[in-house]
């Protein structure tokens, strides 16, 4: 079932103005509100002046590059972003969901693809599903679903979406283990994909909850299988 998409609004970042009026028209037909960027400095600051639902980012953009947008508006507020990137720009892609990404599609893309991929980051970013612990505590972090907001001894830290939303499924499931494969059909809804955006996403979030990222003693690893979360 499609997300609602009545007042959401998507910012599509990107200098190839063909391809953003074809994304654009493809979205709208889909009953998203869109605006358009053709360049990084002009696509920031009408993020942080709109406040979209969600940005569609490309990687490679004049004036400000597509990761110092990202990290940019990740320093402000959590929205859920989709990059765009170039076939074999792994280490962009990489360096994308490091500093904040929530998915990427690669060029050359079909229309149809993306907006599967934006339906399912804003699905990830709204859902309320089952019901669950509004709170969740362990190992010295408090997960507030309600206020999507986690704190560590007390400190509010900043997470993306999906860091926050990893972390969720890991602290309602203390001591047990996932693998890769799971977390990526159970966070991020995909039955299939690359799981090296799991790992990815567990080194952000030891770098952020973790005393010592380089020895975790909460989020660890469990040779063999996955991750889990001790409390």
């Amino acid at each position: 079932m499609d997300v609602s998409t009545s007042t959401q609004r998507i910012l599509v970042i990107d200098d190839d103005v063909a391809l953003s009026e074809v994304v654009g028209r493809y979205l709208e037909a889909a009953g998203y509100e869109v605006t358009f960027a053709a360049d990084g400095q002009t696509g920031l600051e009408q993020a942080l002046t709109e406040l979209p639902d969600l940005i569609v980012l490309d990687l490679m953009l004049p004036r400000l590059d597509g990761i110092e947008v990202c990290r940019r508006i990740r320093e402000v507020a959590p929205i859920p972003v989709v990059m765009l990137t170039a076939r074999g720009e792994e280490d962009d892609r990489i360096a994308g969901l490091q500093i904040g990404a929530d998915d990427y599609v690669t060029k050359p893309f079909s229309p149809r693809e993306l907006k599967a991929r934006v339906e399912a980051v804003l699905r990830r970013a709204g859902r309320t599903d089952a019901p669950r612990p509004v709170v969740l505590s362990g190992g010295g972090l408090e997960l507030d679903r309600l206020a999507h907001e986690v704190r560590r001894d007390g400190e509010v830290l900043a997470l993306t979406t999906k860091e926050f939303d990893l972390l969720a499924h890991l602290m309602a499931n203390p001591r047990t283990s996932f693998g890769r494969d799971e977390l990526l059909r159970d966070v991020w809804g995909w039955t299939f994909g690359d799981t090296a955006t799991v790992t990815v996403h567990v080194r952000r979030l030891r770098a952020k909850i973790e005393t010592d990222p380089g020895d975790p003693q909460h989020l660890v690893t469990v040779r063999g299988v996955g991750y889990r979360f001790d409390p």
